[in-house]
């Protein structure tokens, strides 16, 4: 499943090999915006970032998708080089750096050891996501779209959401798991590029009318590039999200126990849960749709828990190991300022997740989101999550769970 990446920690040995290779510190990357572009077999996916700051210390890097931003700072500069470390993902930007500009590797690491890496390129004021020509765009990609992603042979039916002004692009691919979060890019003439990096991995979508209402084109990834079929469709939907996610037979409550980051053992049987509405969601500090997830209910919990709601965050990580885990989740915590409990569960994974509650019939997706109501009853289970990226199904959630939400609290 797209948004289950098993990505783990950035090697304590890399960082330390990477500062004790260097010496003095010199320049900090220019203030303003960069284009990147990372460097695949015959594929550049480009980005944009900027950077804030005039001093080493004080300087962040926002990267850029649409009207998105997502900061990152601990910057590290030695000797010629930078290193932009994304810690929730588990990646790091390392590179040789110039006045206006960065040569160097994006990588990925896992058990202790790197499992990926491509090269990338950053330019100093380099505005544009795409090189332009003067063609003005003939056909627009505003709108909902079935769209078929075809990879060695399997078809995965996905829905696109699309806004265009003019040449200018943004939008989303929505699967039953959840988006590809926010694309950002242009339409010339009949041909159109979407680009993505939030931290995470890097997409890249290229296309092609073949009529108003259909195109062609590539979907292409760290991994691998697949073929796109695309029909315009005012009524794309995907399949119900309520509807993945079945209890067992007989069971009607969820009964858990893990620690919390202070260590505590919480359960759904303590005093603070009794006689309240409780939200379950089942995350991943590795998951960038759980990251969305939580960056709603966040802002969310903060403005209705004096209703007598709770929510708790059972989190899933990339090591079965607490203390590892605690690390990853408080950052989460921190950069989204959640004021709920989160606790610790075991290893990431749809198969884990479903042994550790064992009155879910199965887990397709992370995040799962779990609504119980006053007297203890699971009433709805919501698979996967459309995050803001996603334009009216963002929209369209945001109505159904504070729907659901006053419907429980007035019970």
């Amino acid at each position: 499943m797209r948004n289950i990446r098993l990505i783990f920690f950035v090697p304590l040995l890399l960082v330390i090999a990477f500062l004790t290779s260097c010496h003095s510190p010199l320049k900090p990357m220019k203030e303003g915006l960069w284009r990147g572009v990372f460097i695949l077999p015959g594929n550049e996916i480009p980005f944009l970032f900027e950077v804030k700051g005039k001093t080493i210390d004080s300087t962040s890097v926002s990267l850029i998708n649409g009207d998105d931003r997502f900061e990152l700072k601990k910057i590290v500069y030695n000797n010629d080089s930078v290193l932009i470390p994304i810690d929730l993902y588990d990646v790091v930007l390392k590179g040789k750096l110039t006045e206006n500009n960065i040569d160097g590797m994006f990588i990925k690491t896992g058990n202790n050891k790197k499992i990926s890496s491509i090269p990338f390129k950053a330019t100093y004021g380099t505005l544009s996501r795409f090189a332009r020509n003067s063609e003005p765009p003939s056909v627009s990609l505003h709108g909902t779209w079935d769209i078929n992603i075809i990879s060695s042979g399997e078809l995965n039916k996905t829905v696109g959401n699309f806004s265009q002004k003019g040449e200018h692009l943004t939008g989303s691919i929505l699967e039953i798991s959840g988006d590809y979060r926010f694309f950002e890019g242009e339409v010339q003439g009949k041909k159109f590029s979407l680009s993505a990096f939030g931290g995470s991995s890097p997409y890249l979508i290229k296309g092609e009318f073949l009529n108003d209402s259909t195109f062609t084109g590539e979907f292409v990834t760290l991994r691998q590039t697949s073929k796109l079929e695309g029909r315009r469709n005012p009524k794309a939907a995907l399949p119900d999200p309520y509807a993945e996610t079945p209890l067992k037979a007989g069971y009607s409550s969820l009964e858990f126990s893990f620690p919390n980051l202070e260590g505590k053992q919480v359960s759904l049987a303590d005093p603070k849960f009794k006689g309240k509405v409780v939200i379950v969601t089942i995350l991943g500090s590795w998951c960038p749709n759980c990251l969305d997830e939580n960056a709603f209910l966040s802002s969310w919990y903060k403005a209705n828990h004096q209703r007598g709601i709770e929510i708790i965050g059972l989190a899933f990580e990339r090591k079965d190991d607490f203390d590892s885990a605690k690390k990853s989740l408080l950052s989460l915590k921190n950069r989204l300022g959640i004021d709920y409990e989160i606790l610790f569960a075991g290893k990431s994974g749809t198969d884990n997740a479903a042994k550790a509650l064992p009155a879910i019939n199965r887990i397709s997706a992370f995040p799962t989101t779990i609504f119980i109501d006053k007297k203890g009853i699971v009433r709805k289970v919501h698979s996967g999550f459309s995050g803001p990226a996603t334009g009216k199904f963002y929209a369209d959630f945001k109505t159904e769970f504070n729907g659901l939400m006053d419907s429980l609290v007035a019970e």
